[in-house]
């Protein structure tokens, strides 16, 4: 039972990255769009002093803001997309459909009931505007919800054929026929829960907001720690998406969540600083600054004969940490040889977000260097107190660099370029990789594949950013020692019959060259 439940959370965990990376997109397009409007910016560069930029950067910011204010349509059909096991399209098709049954039943019953407020007082009333139809607020959960829904009905009838004339009328036309009672039952159903849930979410983010710092260490020590389990970002999705990471009115419109609030602050030139809720998007602190001095340390307490090798390893890690806020190929060198390192860094990193919000940072730092520099330089020194960030950031640098030197040549922790005289350092470039073997190939799928156990042994295969998300029939027969030494591979995870590998940001490659070798291309639909 437990592992159908963490295979559950695990599938769910991936389908959320479906909306929730296509978010920061519209947040850059949106920072973007600030630069060729921003007022202090503009005095110091007159160039931008004219009409064509001024309204460029003004449809920019104008056009994205929907996108922030729809996030239930969004996550709706991008968690349909992601937990549909085949015909993906159809899944997100259909999902965009239960929305406007579930909203337009909702308000229509609502209305019957006679508890829809007046429009002009909706703030306040737990009542809100989507897509111009008048019902309860439940936000981005609207969507979560419906997305799971739609996807589990898809799923169970999607393959469903009638004969004869009625055969129009199976496949994603059937899924469709059997959401319409259910949709609309739940719409009905939800006007009666939902009040009660909202007064519940209210009462939780002001639990959280009254823990203060110790509830920001907390966040910032389990978005890290659970990076294992794939199930991170669950963490910290409501807190930049719900009334978890706050509230506030900005240019008339009521904004729910720390990103949807700096979002509309960025676009808004009345406002001064950014909000306090800026904070639980701050995650990026230990990316920038915190593994790269781990990743030194690892460097100085590497044995003399591996520096080269390791630098070879390390450098482009830390590179990709620092400016794109990718940080597993960094976190899996040594997550599983030296698990207290990566506890030491959760804890690290929950702690350097508390020290931001004690110093009032409001810098907005969700990922790498160039999220910040996009975000905040256009933005100023006011808007944001960008400097703290920095300075902050520096002194984890040092922070960590002493505490994972201390620790790995106190305890003689195995990290990279450590290992015994017997062992081959791990992680070395595909390059060297080719040279040993003479093999002149890139594509790595027959070792992957005799690495798994066989291609018998393969169920099926996913992936994430950096990893291979499989599922086989004998996870005990995974070669792990193959997989590392011949593919390159940075970490395998096994939990049952859930098995990750983890490669680096070249993982869709690599399962797309897989899925070739194996025959089963048809079977990647996204």
């Amino acid at each position: 039972m437990k592992q159908k439940v963490m295979e559950g959370l695990q599938k769910f965990s991936k389908a959320m990255f479906v909306p929730v990376l296509i978010l920061p997109i519209a947040g850059l397009l949106i920072a973007i769009g600030n630069i060729f409007t921003n007022a202090a910016l503009i005095e110091k560069v007159p160039f931008l002093d004219n009409p064509i930029t001024t309204g460029f950067g003004s449809i920019l910011s104008s056009a994205l803001l929907p996108v922030l204010t729809n996030l239930g349509l969004i996550f709706c059909v991008g968690i349909a997309l992601g937990l549909a096991n085949k015909k993906k399209a159809e899944a997100a098709f259909t999902a965009v459909l239960g929305y406007l049954v579930f909203i337009f039943a909702m308000n229509k019953f609502m209305e019957l009931r006679g508890i829809l407020v007046d429009p002009e007082s909706l703030r306040g009333s737990g009542q809100s505007l989507v897509l111009g139809v008048q019902i309860l607020d439940m936000g981005v959960f609207l969507g979560i919800i419906l997305g799971v829904i739609i996807a589990l009905v898809h799923n169970k009838w999607i393959d469903t054929t009638f004969n004869n004339a009625f055969q129009i009328y199976g496949g994603a036309r059937f899924v469709f026929i059997v959401l319409i009672p259910i949709i609309v039952l739940m719409a009905v159903g939800f006007t009666f829960v939902w009040p009660v849930v909202q007064s519940g979410i209210n009462s939780l983010g002001g639990v959280i907001k009254n823990s203060g710092n110790f509830g920001i260490f907390l966040y910032g020590m389990l978005e890290r720690l659970l990076i294992p389990t794939g199930l991170h970002h669950l963490i910290y999705t409501p807190f930049l998406y719900t009334s978890l990471g706050g509230t506030a009115e900005i240019g008339g419109q009521v904004f729910e969540g720390a990103r949807n609030i700096y979002f509309a602050e960025i676009a808004d030139p009345s406002v001064s600083v950014l909000a306090p809720s800026v904070i639980w998007d701050a995650r990026g602190i230990s990316k920038m600054f915190g593994l790269i001095g781990a990743c030194l340390a690892m460097y100085h307490t590497a044995k003399p004969e591996n520096k080269m090798k390791v630098k070879a390893i390390l450098i482009p890690a830390a590179f990709t940490s620092f400016i794109a806020g990718v940080t597993e190929p960094i976190e899996f060198s040594f997550m599983f040889v030296s698990p207290i390192l990566f506890v030491i860094h959760s804890i690290l990193s929950g702690l350097s977000m508390v020290v931001l919000n004690v110093f009032g940072s409001r810098a907005i730092g969700p990922n790498g260097f160039i999220d910040f520099l996009l975000y905040n330089l256009p933005l100023g020194i006011e808007k944001t107190r960008w400097p703290v960030y920095i300075i902050v950031g520096l002194v984890f640098f040092v922070l960590y660099y002493v505490i994972f030197r201390f620790l790995i040549t106190k305890l003689n922790l195995k990290t990279i370029g450590r290992e015994e005289a017997s062992a081959e350092t791990k992680l070395y470039s595909k390059k060297e990789y080719q040279e040993k073997k003479g093999n002149v190939t890139n594509d790595l799928s027959p070792l992957i594949v005799d690495g798994l156990g066989g291609a018998s042994n393969i169920i099926s295969i996913d992936n994430c950013y950096s990893r291979l998300r499989l599922k086989l029939k004998e996870p005990e027969r995974v070669n792990e020692e193959l997989l590392k030494n011949e593919t390159l591979a940075k970490g395998i995870i096994a939990n049952g019959e859930n098995v990750h590998v983890v490669y680096g940001l070249n993982v869709p490659t690599i399962r797309a060259d897989l899925e070739k070798y194996l025959g089963r291309e048809e079977r990647s639909e996204e």
